[in-house]
């Protein structure tokens, strides 16, 4: 199951992270997720947002660039070895671009989302194992 995610680039400078967390808050929009990457001049942000149609519009309108991509939350054993497992299956099938973890769990897994290089792919392999990729309905 894939998820749709949310990136803006934005200059790394001071106050810009607030600009976009408050245009989303004035908006009565909750952030689920986020991961931010910087370099020395600019950052990405990734967001998952419940309402991430609505939540792209009110920040393109108030001037940000925004870029819709697929992604992929699984479930991870929260344990020694959980992530490597994970891991092993999708070796050698796909290129993993990035991923974070999910700041909840799920039973008693943890929750990593995957931004895989192709993500059908991913999911066939995980699937084949016996791991499932968690829906929105899941994870919100």
């Amino acid at each position: 199951m894939k998820i749709k995610q949310l990136s803006l680039f934005l200059e790394n400078k001071p106050g810009h992270l607030l600009a976009i967390a408050q245009t989303l808050a004035d908006a009565n929009i909750n952030i689920i997720t986020l991961s931010l990457a910087d370099t020395e001049q600019f950052g990405i942000v990734r967001l998952i947002i419940r309402d991430w149609e609505r939540a792209k519009t009110v920040l393109e309108k108030v001037g940000f660039v925004t870029n819709v991509c697929d992604v992929i939350a699984v479930k991870v054993s929260d344990a020694p070895g959980g992530l490597a497992q994970l891991l092993a299956i999708v070796s050698g099938v796909v290129n993993i671009e990035y991923m974070y973890a999910f700041p909840a769990h799920c039973d008693k897994d943890a929750i990593m989302v995957f931004r895989f290089s192709d993500a059908d792919k991913a999911i066939t392999a995980l699937e084949a194992a016996g791991i499932s990729s968690l829906s929105a309905t899941d994870i919100f």
